[in-house]
C-alpha cells in the first residue's frame, strides 16, 4: 500500500482549486451565463472539509492523488449545487455564501436553479472519472456510485431538506433536528469518508466503522454549525447569522439550549474517535474530525 505523508492543508487545496476549475464545463458549446453561475458556486471559497476527509480516509489504503482530487472534486459539486438550492428564497432564502452574495443574487433565481441542477450532473460525471483513476472494479464502481445516488436523493440530503422545510409533526422537536441533520448534512460527509475508503480499496468491516464515524462526526459538526449561526459575525461565517432563529427552523440549541448542544457535539465526536482505526496512517482523519467541532466558522 502506498501512504505518503498528509498534503499540508495550503497545497492540498491548491491542487483541488485546480481540479475544480478545470472539471467546469468548456467555454465553448455552454451557455455562458449558465457557465458563470457554476464558477461563481463552485470555485466561491469554502472549507472543502469533504475532499479533506475523503483524501484523509483515502490515505489509509492505497492513496492515488489523481482519483482523489476528482472524487473530492465530486463532492464539492454535490455539496455545491445544494448550497446554491438552499440558498434560493423558496428554501433557507439567504442573500450570501461564502462571504459573497448568493448565486441567485448574482445571476437570478433561474439561472442558480439550473446551475444546481449542472453541478449535481457534473458530479455523477466526475466520480465515474475518479473511479476509472483508481482503477476500481467496475461491480464496486457501481455499488459506490449507488451510494453516492443515495447520499444526494430523496432518502437523505434532498429528504432532509423537505423535512426542514416542512418538519413532522409526529417527532418532538429533538427527534425533527436529529432526522433533519442526519440527512441534510451528516449524509454527505460520511460519504465523503466512506468513498475515500472505498478508493482507498479498504476491507469492508473497516469500512462500516468509518461510515458510522462519519455520521457522528456529520452530526457533530452540524450542531456546531447551529450554534455558530447564534454566534458567530457574518465575517466569520460568511452568510447571514440568526437566520435560523429568524425563519423559525429547528435546530439543536432550539432543542435542547446551547451548553446541551455543545456537550452533545463533543460526545459524539468522542465516539467517533474511538471507531477509527488505531494506526498511526489514521492521525490526519483524527486531526480533521476534531477541527469540524473545534471551529469558529
Amino acid at each position: 500500500m502506498s501512504m505518503p505523508a498528509p498534503d499540508t492543508d495550503s497545497a492540498f487545496l491548491g491542487r483541488l482549486e485546480e481540479v475544480l476549475a478545470s472539471s467546469l464545463p468548456p467555454e465553448q458549446g455552454t451557455h455562458p451565463t449558465l457557465r458563470a453561475a457554476m464558477s461563481h458556486a463552485l470555485l466561491g471559497g469554502g472549507k472543502r472539509l469533504r475532499p479533506m476527509l475523503l483524501a484523509a480516509s483515502m490515505r489509509l489504503g492505497d492513496y492515488d492523488e489523481a482519483s482523489a482530487m476528482k472524487a473530492g472534486a465530486a463532492l464539492e459539486m454535490l455539496h455545491g449545487y445544494s448550497l446554491v438550492h438552499d440558498d434560493l428564497p423558496a428554501m433557507d432564502d439567504d442573500d450570501f455564501r461564502r462571504g459573497r452574495p448568493s448565486c441567485h443574487k448574482v445571476y437570478g433565481e433561474a439561472m442558480a436553479i439550473l446551475a444546481g441542477d449542472a453541478l449535481q450532473a457534473l458530479a455523477f460525471e466526475t466520480l465515474i472519472d475518479a473511479f476509472s483513476a483508481a482503477g476500481i472494479d467496475p461491480h464496486r464502481a457501481l455499488s459506490a456510485l449507488r451510494e453516492f445516488a443515495v447520499t444526494a436523493g430523496p432518502a437523505e440530503l434532498v429528504g432532509g431538506q423537505a423535512a426542514d422545510l416542512e418538519p413532522q409533526v409526529e417527532l418532538t422537536p429533538e427527534a425533527q433536528v436529529s432526522w433533519i441533520h442526519a440527512r441534510k448534512t451528516a449524509a454527505l460527509i460520511r460519504c465523503s469518508i466512506v468513498l475515500g475508503a472505498r478508493l482507498g480499496k479498504l476491507p469492508e468491516e473497516e469500512i462500516e466503522s468509518l461510515a458510522e464515524a462519519g455520521l457522528l462526526l456529520g452530526l457533530a459538526f452540524q450542531a456546531v454549525d447551529d450554534l455558530l449561526d447564534e454566534e458567530a459575525s457574518r465575517e466569520e461565517l460568511g452568510k447571514t447569522p440568526g437566520k435560523d432563529r429568524e425563519l423559525g427552523k429547528r435546530t439543536l440549541p432550539s432543542a435542547i439550549g446551547r451548553e446541551a448542544t455543545r456537550k452533545r457535539a463533543e460526545e459524539m465526536l468522542e465516539q467517533a474517535l474511538s471507531l477509527l482505526p488505531d494506526r498511526e496512517e489514521a492521525e490526519s482523519l483524527r486531526e480533521l474530525s476534531r477541527r469540524l467541532v473545534h471551529r469558529r466558522f
